[in-house]
């Protein structure tokens, strides 16, 4: 099982930096978090290229 990897990433709505930790055995995984600092849904793709480097794109839920 793989260790989750952290990455940084800025809240849609208070423009926060947030600090997320991504799963590297799931290659393409989309999923809603809460922001740490407003408290609004945050859409989270994830996707590993083939050297597991994480590419996140957060954007607003109701986008």
């Amino acid at each position: 099982m793989s260790a989750l990897e952290s990455v940084l990433i800025q809240c849609p709505y208070c423009w926060e930096t947030l600090d997320v930790s991504v799963d590297p055995s799931v290659q393409e995984q989309e999923y809603v978090e809460d922001c740490q600092v407003c408290c609004q849904p945050i859409l989270i793709r994830v996707l590993f290229d083939d050297d597991l480097t994480p590419h996140v794109e957060a954007r607003a839920e109701n986008e």
